[in-house]
């Protein structure tokens, strides 16, 4: 048994909350209005325009097309990664584009292959879903990580210079800013799992439930997704801070200025 389909009417009423809110933040001057119409806009024709293009990939279900796409969802990623950490693109994209690729493709296949065993690996129905998962999620901790990293460094940089300077390698005057940055960027995750099912019943089991399945059976679904969106983001953001490292100093040691926007 499927989930209930909603009437096109009956989410249309949904948008009528948006006049309140509306109210509200214009009332109290927050200059939000135009960001949350253009925010609301752009999210239900996007996600209109997924439910159309997923029809087809999911019914020709082609490895080629599938893998693909995924590469375009990884490369929208990091160009929003380093867009939002104030980071040149130009510079950083192939390191940050290969720290999400990594994880994300061995966490998706080992997933499909040992846990789920699908006999299709490549499966539209549960690589796109759990590629997208996997990837939203280690997309903010990203930002959160190399944001934390470089706005730090630039801080204090002084001190980075002073480290260096009485003999310290690059990497050990860089630690305390390493271990602090994925501290930051691994916290949300970890509190979320410590919390789920307590305060909040996540979205991927909530739509399972609706969509007809057995509570245990979407909570085995749920932890394969919680601990995939872990692995994911701690070594996406370990591989982008080491790797966007190498990019970012020059021989003597310099942080280079021109990664920074």
């Amino acid at each position: 048994m499927g989930a209930h389909d909603i009437e096109p009417v009956s989410l249309a009423l949904l948008f009528l909350f948006l006049i309140p809110v509306l109210w509200v933040s214009g009332r109290f001057r927050l200059a939000l209005n135009r960001t949350i119409l253009w925010s609301t806009l752009r999210m239900t024709l996007q996600l209109s325009l997924v439910g159309l293009y997923l029809k087809y990939l999911f019914k020709f279900n082609l490895a080629w097309v599938n893998g693909l796409y995924i590469l375009i969802m990884i490369a929208v990623a990091s160009y929003t990664v380093l867009k939002s950490s104030r980071l040149k693109i130009s510079k950083l994209f192939g390191p940050v584009f290969l720290s999400i690729l990594l994880p994300v493709a061995t966490i998706l296949l080992f997933i499909n292959a040992f846990v789920v065993r699908i006999d299709y690996l490549f499966d539209a129905k549960y690589m796109i879903p759990i590629c997208g998962m996997l990837l939203g999620n280690s997309m903010r901790n990203n930002i959160i990580g190399l944001s934390n990293f470089y706005s730090g460094l630039k801080e204090s940089e002084k001190t980075y210079q002073y480290t260096i300077a009485l003999g310290a390698t690059r990497m050990q005057a860089l630690a305390p800013y390493f271990q602090a940055s994925i501290v930051a960027a691994i916290n949300p995750i970890l509190a979320s799992m410590a919390t789920i099912g307590i305060v909040s019943l996540p979205g991927m089991m909530t739509g399972q439930i609706l969509g007809g399945s057995i509570p245990m059976v979407a909570i085995k679904y749920q932890i394969v997704i919680m601990l995939g969106i872990f692995y994911t983001q701690f070594f996406s953001v370990c591989l982008s801070l080491l790797l966007s490292i190498r990019q970012g100093f020059d021989k003597f040691d310099v942080l280079r200025k021109e990664l920074l926007v």
